[in-house]
């Protein structure tokens, strides 16, 4: 019997610093149509949201996620570069019909000095907002069949959430990106693949059709389709535990769930926990208050939704969480990662915090990641909600945009439609 371990060594997050609260947003919509005010208030309402963080014009999607991977290399002081052997990106973002996310990232690490090696497997899956899950498992499944002794992979979590404007999906929009270390006796969280649940249906609750920037999502059947897809993951987990989903609710220490805006991963919870354990709205708060739950949420509500990214950011902010309350008592403790992808899937996944967990957690700054440098700004927003599309006009917007030191940036658009990356030291 192979009694390896596998799970996840590290997270790295990267949030992009162009911000705009949803009271400005507001204020400025309403100037453009003073109707639509009572809708967007009671979509705010709704979802607790309360900004948007979005990339300036030089960051694409393989910028934010480079910029995740290599805060998650610098800050994890025994990775080796010469053993990753898997990099990996769940995204539905995508720059390119054809090359992965993940081989744009290699690239602009190589050159700006990361020494990554060519002998890995570089590849990218595709699930709305599951995809760094699906990436997850896959890695973790492959590090545990076989392999040298302190392989290691990396997943990206990366996405832009883009929509309409004057909608009341706009308030979601969002953009960010995890990395997430994927290693043998993982120091973080160590996964159990065994007892993993699934559901998955052919619904139309959100899609991104070919050549559309903007996503399109019915909002309360993706609500849902969530909820369904919860409640069969829950009970798949359950009977491949042994377990009854109230048990396997009730032995939960830990929850992180995606989260496309604050509210929405908490009724979900609510309502598992009301149909499996019996416990009104006050009971459930309180079951997920002593969990750390609810602080889980608050990054989502001032990013706004990262998509794949949404989860591993509740997990890490989770885990802070209960180090600070439950200090040397952490390790041991049962975690669960409740991924969603639109169109649809859900993955459950159990977790035990590991030995050396707390070390880890301490060398995170997740309060200067998620903190802007800069002010908010509703012009800059336009200009993102507005960026243009044709290569030629982009180009000229790139060439006039100043990018600060110690970034990756979108360089150019060739005339056959290639991207081409830069380092600015």
């Amino acid at each position: 019997m192979n009694d390896t371990t596998v799970g996840i060594g590290d997270i790295g997050v990267y949030i992009p610093h162009g911000n705009i609260s949803l009271e400005n947003l507001l204020a400025h919509r309403q100037g453009e149509n003073p109707d639509i005010l009572p809708r967007l208030e009671r979509a705010v309402q709704s979802t607790g949201q309360q900004a948007i963080r979005f990339p300036l014009a030089f960051q694409d999607n393989s910028v934010l996620a480079t910029h995740a991977a290599r805060k998650l290399i610098e800050q994890t002081p025994d990775f080796k570069p010469s053993l990753l052997r898997y990099l990996a990106a769940g995204t539905e973002t995508s720059v390119d019909h054809s090359k992965p996310l993940a081989a744009y990232v290699q690239g602009m690490l190589q050159r700006s000095g990361v020494d990554l090696p060519n002998s890995l497997s570089s590849f990218q899956v595709q699930h709305a907002c599951a995809g760094g899950t699906v990436s997850l498992l896959s890695i973790a499944a492959m590090l545990f069949a076989g392999g040298a002794e302190n392989e290691t992979g990396i997943v990206l979590c990366s996405d832009i959430a883009r929509y309409q404007g004057s909608t009341t999906a706009e308030i979601t929009q969002g953009a960010g990106a995890v990395a997430l270390l994927v290693e043998r006796d993982p120091g973080l969280v160590a996964l159990d693949l065994k007892t993993t649940g699934y559901s998955s249906h052919d619904v139309d609750d959100f899609f991104r059709p070919l050549g559309s920037i903007f996503a399109k999502v019915k909002g309360q059947y993706s609500v849902q389709c969530y909820q369904q897809a919860f409640d069969e993951a829950l009970q798949n987990h359950a009977e491949r535990s042994g377990c009854t989903p109230g048990e396997a609710l009730e032995k939960t220490d830990i929850f992180a769930l995606h989260v496309p805006f604050r509210n929405m991963a908490l009724n979900a919870l609510r309502q598992a926990l009301k149909k499996h354990l019996g416990l009104d709205i006050a009971q459930a708060d309180a079951f997920l208050q002593a969990r750390g739950f609810l602080a889980s949420l608050e990054p989502a509500a001032e990013t706004g939704n990262i998509y794949s990214g949404s989860v591993y950011l509740a997990l890490a902010n989770s885990l802070r969480e209960r180090r600070q309350q439950l200090g040397d008592q952490l390790p041991g403790k049962s975690c669960m990662i409740i991924s969603y992808g639109s169109g649809n899937t859900m993955l459950m996944i159990r977790g035990t915090v590991s030995q050396r967990a707390l070390s880890i957690i301490d060398r995170w700054d997740l309060d200067a990641i998620l903190h802007s440098p800069l002010d908010e700004d509703i012009k800059g927003y336009l200009q993102w909600m507005d960026l243009p599309q044709d290569p030629e006009r982009l180009n000229l917007l790139l060439s006039e945009t100043s990018v600060p030191p110690g970034s990756y940036a979108l360089n150019s658009i060739r005339e056959d439609g290639y991207r081409e990356y830069k380092y600015h030291q």
